[in-house]
Protein backbone atom coordinates (compact mmCIF):
# COMPACT_ATOMS: atom_id res chain seq x y z
CA UNK A 1 0.00 0.00 0.00
CA UNK A 2 2.74 2.20 0.45
CA UNK A 3 4.20 1.11 -2.32
CA UNK A 4 1.56 1.96 -3.85
CA UNK A 5 0.72 4.82 -2.77
CA UNK A 6 3.98 6.91 -2.22
CA UNK A 7 4.20 7.29 1.23
CA UNK A 8 7.62 8.42 2.67
CA UNK A 9 9.07 6.91 6.01
CA UNK A 10 11.46 10.06 6.02
CA UNK A 11 11.46 12.53 9.00
CA UNK A 12 13.12 15.20 10.41
CA UNK A 13 15.93 14.46 13.42
CA UNK A 14 14.36 16.07 16.51
CA UNK A 15 17.14 18.24 17.72
CA UNK A 16 19.31 18.43 14.75
CA UNK A 17 22.63 20.89 14.67
CA UNK A 18 23.26 22.44 11.07
CA UNK A 19 26.22 20.66 10.00
CA UNK A 20 24.51 17.08 11.04
CA UNK A 21 22.23 15.25 9.59
CA UNK A 22 18.68 16.41 9.65
CA UNK A 23 16.52 13.66 8.08
CA UNK A 24 16.11 9.95 8.35
CA UNK A 25 13.98 7.44 7.88
CA UNK A 26 13.95 5.02 11.15
CA UNK A 27 11.45 2.68 12.75
CA UNK A 28 9.79 4.18 15.68
CA UNK A 29 8.35 2.07 17.74
CA UNK A 30 9.64 -1.29 17.57
CA UNK A 31 8.46 -3.98 20.24
CA UNK A 32 10.47 -7.70 19.48
CA UNK A 33 8.01 -9.68 21.64
CA UNK A 34 4.64 -7.66 20.12
CA UNK A 35 6.13 -8.81 16.55
CA UNK A 36 6.75 -12.43 17.61
CA UNK A 37 3.17 -12.50 18.52
CA UNK A 38 1.66 -11.31 15.31
CA UNK A 39 3.51 -14.92 13.68
CA UNK A 40 0.72 -16.99 15.47
CA UNK A 41 0.63 -18.94 12.68
CA UNK A 42 4.32 -20.40 13.24
CA UNK A 43 5.03 -23.44 15.63
CA UNK A 44 5.10 -22.28 19.37
CA UNK A 45 8.30 -24.06 19.59
CA UNK A 46 9.88 -21.93 17.10
CA UNK A 47 8.41 -18.76 18.48
CA UNK A 48 10.06 -19.63 22.11
CA UNK A 49 13.65 -20.51 20.36
CA UNK A 50 12.83 -16.90 18.59
CA UNK A 51 12.46 -15.29 21.64
CA UNK A 52 14.78 -16.63 24.12
CA UNK A 53 17.52 -15.73 21.04
CA UNK A 54 16.34 -12.45 20.27
CA UNK A 55 15.02 -10.77 23.48
CA UNK A 56 18.48 -9.75 24.57
CA UNK A 57 19.86 -9.26 21.14
CA UNK A 58 20.57 -5.83 19.85
CA UNK A 59 18.31 -3.81 17.78
CA UNK A 60 19.12 -4.95 13.92
CA UNK A 61 19.40 -8.52 15.13
CA UNK A 62 16.17 -8.24 16.36
CA UNK A 63 15.28 -6.69 12.88
CA UNK A 64 16.62 -9.57 11.20
CA UNK A 65 14.69 -11.96 13.35
CA UNK A 66 11.26 -10.62 12.72
CA UNK A 67 12.13 -10.17 8.58
CA UNK A 68 13.33 -14.23 8.52
CA UNK A 69 10.01 -15.57 10.74
CA UNK A 70 7.62 -13.79 8.10
CA UNK A 71 9.52 -15.42 5.08
CA UNK A 72 9.66 -18.27 6.97
CA UNK A 73 6.04 -18.43 7.61
CA UNK A 74 5.38 -16.97 4.01
CA UNK A 75 7.07 -19.50 2.57
CA UNK A 76 5.51 -22.26 4.39
CA UNK A 77 8.73 -23.85 5.66
CA UNK A 78 7.13 -24.89 9.19
CA UNK A 79 4.46 -27.01 6.90
CA UNK A 80 6.71 -28.33 4.57
CA UNK A 81 10.05 -28.27 5.44
CA UNK A 82 13.26 -28.70 3.81
CA UNK A 83 16.47 -31.04 5.52
CA UNK A 84 18.09 -28.77 7.69
CA UNK A 85 21.88 -29.51 6.16
CA UNK A 86 20.16 -28.68 2.65
CA UNK A 87 19.27 -24.77 3.97
CA UNK A 88 21.72 -22.14 3.90
CA UNK A 89 21.88 -18.69 5.27
CA UNK A 90 23.31 -15.49 4.07
CA UNK A 91 23.15 -12.43 6.32
CA UNK A 92 24.01 -9.38 3.64
CA UNK A 93 25.69 -6.58 5.53
CA UNK A 94 29.10 -5.35 7.21
CA UNK A 95 29.66 -3.04 10.30
CA UNK A 96 26.44 -4.06 11.72
CA UNK A 97 27.41 -3.27 15.22
CA UNK A 98 28.89 -0.28 14.90
CA UNK A 99 25.60 1.50 16.98
CA UNK A 100 26.04 -1.10 19.88
CA UNK A 101 29.03 -1.07 20.24
CA UNK A 102 28.60 3.03 20.71
CA UNK A 103 25.97 2.45 23.59
CA UNK A 104 28.68 -0.11 25.29
CA UNK A 105 31.38 2.09 25.01
CA UNK A 106 30.91 4.44 28.32
CA UNK A 107 30.57 1.46 30.08
CA UNK A 108 33.55 0.22 29.43
CA UNK A 109 35.50 3.50 30.34
CA UNK A 110 34.01 3.20 33.75
CA UNK A 111 34.86 -0.10 34.28
CA UNK A 112 36.27 -2.86 31.28
CA UNK A 113 35.58 -5.42 33.32
CA UNK A 114 31.74 -4.79 33.35
CA UNK A 115 31.52 -5.83 29.95
CA UNK A 116 28.88 -8.24 29.16
CA UNK A 117 29.69 -11.54 28.46
CA UNK A 118 28.02 -11.77 25.63
CA UNK A 119 30.07 -8.37 23.99
CA UNK A 120 32.97 -11.42 22.48
CA UNK A 121 29.90 -12.41 19.85
CA UNK A 122 27.21 -9.64 19.78
CA UNK A 123 30.40 -7.34 18.14
CA UNK A 124 30.72 -9.70 15.32
CA UNK A 125 28.41 -9.51 11.98
CA UNK A 126 28.66 -13.48 12.38
CA UNK A 127 26.65 -13.03 15.88
CA UNK A 128 23.08 -12.41 12.88
CA UNK A 129 24.37 -15.95 11.55
CA UNK A 130 24.71 -18.28 14.88
CA UNK A 131 21.29 -16.84 16.04
CA UNK A 132 19.47 -16.92 13.47
CA UNK A 133 20.69 -20.97 12.45
CA UNK A 134 20.17 -21.55 16.02
CA UNK A 135 16.79 -20.41 16.02
CA UNK A 136 15.70 -21.84 12.33
CA UNK A 137 18.09 -25.39 13.16
CA UNK A 138 20.03 -24.39 9.98
CA UNK A 139 23.04 -26.84 9.25
CA UNK A 140 23.88 -26.15 5.49
CA UNK A 141 26.10 -23.55 4.28
CA UNK A 142 26.10 -20.03 5.33
CA UNK A 143 27.80 -16.66 6.03
CA UNK A 144 27.88 -13.18 5.85
CA UNK A 145 29.01 -10.89 2.68
CA UNK A 146 29.59 -7.33 2.83
CA UNK A 147 29.65 -4.71 -0.10
CA UNK A 148 28.51 -1.51 1.71
CA UNK A 149 25.39 -0.77 -0.01
CA UNK A 150 25.39 -3.41 -2.61
CA UNK A 151 25.37 -5.56 -0.07
CA UNK A 152 22.09 -6.51 -0.38
CA UNK A 153 22.35 -7.41 -3.96
CA UNK A 154 25.80 -9.66 -3.41
CA UNK A 155 23.96 -11.71 -0.38
CA UNK A 156 21.23 -12.43 -3.20
CA UNK A 157 23.83 -13.52 -5.72
CA UNK A 158 25.85 -15.42 -3.33
CA UNK A 159 22.79 -17.31 -2.35
CA UNK A 160 21.63 -18.34 -6.08
CA UNK A 161 25.61 -19.23 -6.49
CA UNK A 162 24.92 -21.84 -3.49
CA UNK A 163 21.87 -23.19 -4.74
CA UNK A 164 23.23 -23.68 -8.03
CA UNK A 165 26.23 -25.51 -6.68
CA UNK A 166 24.13 -28.23 -5.55
CA UNK A 167 25.13 -27.06 -1.45
CA UNK A 168 21.63 -26.36 -1.08
CA UNK A 169 18.27 -26.92 -1.54
CA UNK A 170 17.16 -23.71 -0.51
CA UNK A 171 19.12 -20.36 0.77
CA UNK A 172 17.16 -17.53 3.34
CA UNK A 173 19.02 -14.13 2.85
CA UNK A 174 18.76 -11.32 5.35
CA UNK A 175 19.40 -7.81 4.84
CA UNK A 176 20.74 -6.86 7.73
CA UNK A 177 19.39 -3.78 9.19
CA UNK A 178 22.27 -1.06 9.49
CA UNK A 179 21.84 0.81 12.90
CA UNK A 180 24.39 3.82 12.44
CA UNK A 181 25.74 5.15 15.37
CA UNK A 182 26.03 8.94 15.63
CA UNK A 183 29.85 8.66 14.33
CA UNK A 184 28.99 6.98 11.30
CA UNK A 185 26.19 9.27 10.38
CA UNK A 186 28.05 12.16 10.98
CA UNK A 187 31.05 10.92 8.64
CA UNK A 188 28.18 10.13 6.01
CA UNK A 189 27.12 13.40 6.38
CA UNK A 190 31.21 15.46 6.24
CA UNK A 191 31.59 13.69 2.88
CA UNK A 192 28.40 15.36 1.33
CA UNK A 193 26.45 11.90 0.77
CA UNK A 194 23.65 12.50 3.31
CA UNK A 195 21.47 15.26 2.57
CA UNK A 196 21.05 18.14 5.50
CA UNK A 197 19.38 20.50 6.86
CA UNK A 198 16.42 21.95 5.00
CA UNK A 199 12.94 23.88 5.36
CA UNK A 200 9.60 22.36 4.46
CA UNK A 201 8.16 18.94 4.30
CA UNK A 202 10.69 16.24 5.32
CA UNK A 203 9.17 14.08 3.22
CA UNK A 204 10.07 16.58 -0.09
CA UNK A 205 14.15 15.72 0.66
CA UNK A 206 15.31 12.60 -0.73
CA UNK A 207 14.91 13.99 -4.48
CA UNK A 208 16.85 10.92 -7.03
CA UNK A 209 16.99 12.17 -10.20
CA UNK A 210 15.62 15.58 -9.81
CA UNK A 211 17.27 18.36 -10.53
CA UNK A 212 17.23 19.24 -6.74
CA UNK A 213 18.54 15.74 -5.38
CA UNK A 214 21.17 16.73 -2.88
CA UNK A 215 21.68 13.64 -1.02
CA UNK A 216 20.29 10.41 0.69
CA UNK A 217 18.74 9.93 3.70
CA UNK A 218 19.02 7.51 6.14
CA UNK A 219 16.75 4.64 6.18
CA UNK A 220 16.48 1.53 8.51
CA UNK A 221 15.02 -1.56 7.67
CA UNK A 222 15.54 -5.31 7.46
CA UNK A 223 14.01 -7.80 4.73
CA UNK A 224 14.83 -11.65 4.15
CA UNK A 225 13.89 -13.41 0.67
CA UNK A 226 14.28 -16.84 0.34
CA UNK A 227 15.89 -18.54 -3.11
CA UNK A 228 15.19 -22.45 -3.91
CA UNK A 229 15.37 -24.67 -6.41
CA UNK A 230 12.51 -25.32 -8.48
CA UNK A 231 12.13 -28.49 -7.82
CA UNK A 232 12.21 -28.41 -4.37
CA UNK A 233 9.61 -25.47 -4.71
CA UNK A 234 7.19 -28.48 -6.88
CA UNK A 235 7.80 -30.77 -4.22
CA UNK A 236 6.93 -28.82 -1.59
CA UNK A 237 3.64 -27.83 -3.53
CA UNK A 238 5.07 -23.66 -2.54
CA UNK A 239 3.68 -20.48 -4.12
CA UNK A 240 6.27 -19.19 -6.42
CA UNK A 241 6.81 -15.12 -5.98
CA UNK A 242 9.23 -14.12 -8.25
CA UNK A 243 12.69 -15.76 -10.00
CA UNK A 244 15.87 -14.92 -10.07
CA UNK A 245 17.00 -14.97 -13.67
CA UNK A 246 20.09 -12.99 -13.92
CA UNK A 247 22.97 -11.55 -12.14
CA UNK A 248 26.32 -9.91 -11.87
CA UNK A 249 29.05 -8.89 -9.25
CA UNK A 250 32.37 -6.67 -10.16
CA UNK A 251 34.51 -4.65 -8.98
CA UNK A 252 35.71 -1.12 -10.39
CA UNK A 253 39.23 -1.56 -8.89
CA UNK A 254 38.59 1.96 -7.12
CA UNK A 255 38.74 2.33 -3.13
CA UNK A 256 36.70 5.61 -3.53
CA UNK A 257 33.21 6.83 -2.79
CA UNK A 258 32.81 7.82 -6.30
CA UNK A 259 30.65 5.82 -8.84
CA UNK A 260 32.22 4.46 -12.01
CA UNK A 261 29.93 4.73 -15.04
CA UNK A 262 31.80 1.37 -17.24
CA UNK A 263 31.17 -1.15 -14.20
CA UNK A 264 27.88 -0.21 -13.94
CA UNK A 265 27.52 -0.36 -17.35
CA UNK A 266 29.10 -4.17 -17.07
CA UNK A 267 26.75 -5.52 -15.02
CA UNK A 268 23.74 -4.45 -16.32
CA UNK A 269 24.86 -6.04 -19.91
CA UNK A 270 26.29 -9.12 -17.85
CA UNK A 271 23.15 -9.66 -15.60
CA UNK A 272 20.75 -9.21 -18.93
CA UNK A 273 23.08 -11.72 -21.25
CA UNK A 274 23.29 -14.30 -18.06
CA UNK A 275 18.95 -14.17 -17.74
CA UNK A 276 19.16 -15.26 -21.56
CA UNK A 277 17.13 -11.80 -22.49
CA UNK A 278 17.65 -8.78 -24.94
CA UNK A 279 17.18 -5.20 -23.18
CA UNK A 280 13.88 -4.92 -24.63
CA UNK A 281 12.63 -7.52 -22.35
CA UNK A 282 13.30 -5.44 -19.55
CA UNK A 283 9.94 -3.75 -19.04
CA UNK A 284 11.40 -1.76 -15.39
CA UNK A 285 14.08 -0.59 -13.34
CA UNK A 286 14.82 -0.54 -10.00
CA UNK A 287 17.36 2.22 -9.97
CA UNK A 288 19.93 2.10 -6.94
CA UNK A 289 19.02 6.19 -7.21
CA UNK A 290 19.74 7.16 -3.77
CA UNK A 291 19.44 11.24 -4.42
CA UNK A 292 23.37 12.04 -4.63
CA UNK A 293 23.61 14.15 -7.96
CA UNK A 294 27.15 12.32 -9.07
CA UNK A 295 25.20 8.85 -8.48
CA UNK A 296 22.15 9.78 -9.93
CA UNK A 297 23.51 10.91 -12.84
CA UNK A 298 26.09 8.22 -13.58
CA UNK A 299 23.39 5.88 -13.26
CA UNK A 300 21.08 7.13 -15.71
CA UNK A 301 24.26 7.51 -18.11
CA UNK A 302 25.31 3.75 -17.34
CA UNK A 303 21.46 2.39 -18.14
CA UNK A 304 21.03 4.74 -21.38
CA UNK A 305 24.91 2.89 -22.53
CA UNK A 306 23.78 -0.67 -21.30
CA UNK A 307 19.72 -0.73 -22.70
CA UNK A 308 20.54 1.04 -25.91
CA UNK A 309 17.69 1.88 -28.01
CA UNK A 310 14.95 0.50 -24.97
CA UNK A 311 16.59 3.02 -22.63
CA UNK A 312 13.45 5.63 -23.23
CA UNK A 313 10.68 3.02 -22.76
CA UNK A 314 11.65 1.44 -19.57
CA UNK A 315 9.98 2.26 -16.21
CA UNK A 316 12.36 3.66 -13.66
CA UNK A 317 11.82 4.47 -10.44
CA UNK A 318 13.74 4.84 -6.71
CA UNK A 319 12.64 3.16 -3.77
CA UNK A 320 14.92 4.70 -1.57
CA UNK A 321 12.63 8.21 -2.11
CA UNK A 322 10.06 6.50 0.27
CA UNK A 323 12.41 4.07 2.23
CA UNK A 324 15.42 6.12 2.60
CA UNK A 325 19.15 4.67 2.01
CA UNK A 326 18.42 1.79 4.21
CA UNK A 327 22.63 0.80 3.58
CA UNK A 328 23.16 -2.39 3.71
CA UNK A 329 19.48 -3.85 3.97
CA UNK A 330 18.74 -1.97 0.54
CA UNK A 331 19.53 -4.52 -1.85
CA UNK A 332 17.65 -7.15 -0.55
CA UNK A 333 14.65 -4.57 0.37
CA UNK A 334 14.33 -3.35 -3.43
CA UNK A 335 14.37 -7.06 -4.93
CA UNK A 336 11.13 -7.07 -1.88
CA UNK A 337 9.54 -3.84 -3.23
CA UNK A 338 10.28 -5.29 -7.58
CA UNK A 339 8.51 -8.35 -6.29
CA UNK A 340 5.92 -6.84 -4.74
CA UNK A 341 5.37 -4.29 -8.11
CA UNK A 342 5.83 -7.48 -10.32
CA UNK A 343 2.91 -9.40 -8.78
CA UNK A 344 0.55 -5.98 -8.42
CA UNK A 345 1.05 -5.13 -11.90
CA UNK A 346 1.99 -1.49 -11.24
CA UNK A 347 5.64 0.62 -10.52
CA UNK A 348 5.60 2.80 -7.49
CA UNK A 349 5.86 7.32 -7.93
CA UNK A 350 9.00 8.82 -8.04
CA UNK A 351 7.50 10.65 -5.57
CA UNK A 352 9.61 13.95 -5.69
CA UNK A 353 10.34 14.34 -9.29
CA UNK A 354 9.77 18.00 -10.27
CA UNK A 355 12.57 18.39 -12.98
CA UNK A 356 14.23 15.32 -14.15
CA UNK A 357 18.36 15.30 -14.79
CA UNK A 358 17.13 13.13 -17.82
CA UNK A 359 14.24 14.02 -20.72
CA UNK A 360 14.62 10.83 -22.07
CA UNK A 361 14.35 8.50 -19.58
CA UNK A 362 10.77 6.96 -18.71
CA UNK A 363 11.06 8.45 -15.20
CA UNK A 364 7.62 7.26 -13.09
CA UNK A 365 6.01 10.60 -12.28
CA UNK A 366 4.70 11.60 -8.58
CA UNK A 367 2.00 8.71 -9.02
CA UNK A 368 1.77 4.89 -9.54
CA UNK A 369 1.51 3.69 -13.31
CA UNK A 370 0.03 0.77 -14.40
CA UNK A 371 2.47 -1.47 -15.68
CA UNK A 372 2.64 -4.91 -16.40
CA UNK A 373 6.57 -6.75 -15.74
CA UNK A 374 7.55 -9.73 -16.98
CA UNK A 375 10.96 -9.01 -16.61
CA UNK A 376 12.46 -6.06 -14.17
CA UNK A 377 16.30 -5.24 -13.45
CA UNK A 378 17.61 -4.54 -9.62
CA UNK A 379 20.81 -2.12 -9.16
CA UNK A 380 22.92 -2.16 -6.13
CA UNK A 381 26.35 0.21 -6.11
CA UNK A 382 28.53 0.66 -3.08
CA UNK A 383 31.68 2.92 -1.60
CA UNK A 384 34.81 0.74 -2.76
CA UNK A 385 34.01 0.17 -6.33
CA UNK A 386 30.78 -2.47 -6.10
CA UNK A 387 28.82 -2.87 -9.15
CA UNK A 388 26.27 -5.73 -8.94
CA UNK A 389 22.51 -5.57 -10.41
CA UNK A 390 20.09 -8.74 -10.59
CA UNK A 391 16.97 -9.59 -12.81
CA UNK A 392 14.07 -10.62 -11.52
CA UNK A 393 11.49 -12.59 -14.02
CA UNK A 394 7.41 -12.64 -13.19
CA UNK A 395 6.10 -16.51 -12.56
CA UNK A 396 3.56 -15.66 -14.47
CA UNK A 397 4.83 -13.83 -17.66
Amino acid sequence: KALREGQSGIERIPHAGENQPAFSAEIRDFDFLNALERRAALPGQLRIMARRAGVRSPFALQAGIVAALEAWETAGLHQTPIPADRLGLVVAGNNLTGKHAYGLYPKFLKNPSHLPGSCALRLQDTDHVGVLTEIFRIRGEGYTVGGASASGNIGIINASRLIELGAVDACIVVGALTDLPPLEKQAYFNIGAMVGQQSGDPKLVCRPFDENHKGFAYGQGSACIILETESSVRRRKAGILAELVGYDLKLDANSSSDPREEGQVLVIENAIRRAALQCRDIAYVNAHATGSPLGDRTELRALRRALGRSFARIWVNATKALTGHCLCAAGVIEAVATVIQMAGNFVHPNINLSRAIDPDCRLVGTRAEVAKIDFALSNGFGFGGFNTSIVLANPNR
